[in-house]
């Protein structure tokens, strides 16, 4: 098995759950922690969610179990929630950053800068 395909494809099938208040996938949103392949493909997950008052806290930990379950060459797969470390914006892709930007949607700390140290951030809708 050539687990760093796998990953790739892992990864790929990640990109697909998306968070439905945040139109940003949780790869990019940087809500995956840690991603483990073995040679047997099973796969463990350590996630988190933006914030543990998550109103989707059950629904996407299992959307990200099927879909890493989706990829062929996965035997099986398990999903763990974290909150530790808290989850920042300055994990998210670039790429995810500028969507959010574009969509008018703030994932920068209440005075403006970019979050740079662990805090927990709400990521919410900028008045216009």
């Amino acid at each position: 098995m050539d687990r760093e395909r796998l990953t790739h494809d892992i990864i790929a099938a990640l990109r697909k759950v998306h968070d439905p208040e945040i139109p940003v996938n949780v790869y990019d949103l940087g809500l995956i922690y840690e991603l483990d392949v073995t040679d047997a493909g099973e796969v463990n997950v350590v996630m988190t969610l933006t914030t543990p008052n998550c109103p989707v806290a059950e629904l996407i930990p299992n959307q990200v179990k099927q879909a890493v379950e989706s990829v062929e060459g996965v035997e099986s797969a398990a999903v763990e929630l974290t909150w530790t470390p808290a989850w920042t914006g300055e994990r998210m892709s670039e790429d995810a950053r500028m969507t959010l930007d574009m969509m008018g949607i703030s994932w920068k700390d209440p005075h403006g800068s970019v979050l740079k140290r662990a805090v927990p951030v709400t990521i919410r809708k900028t008045q216009k």
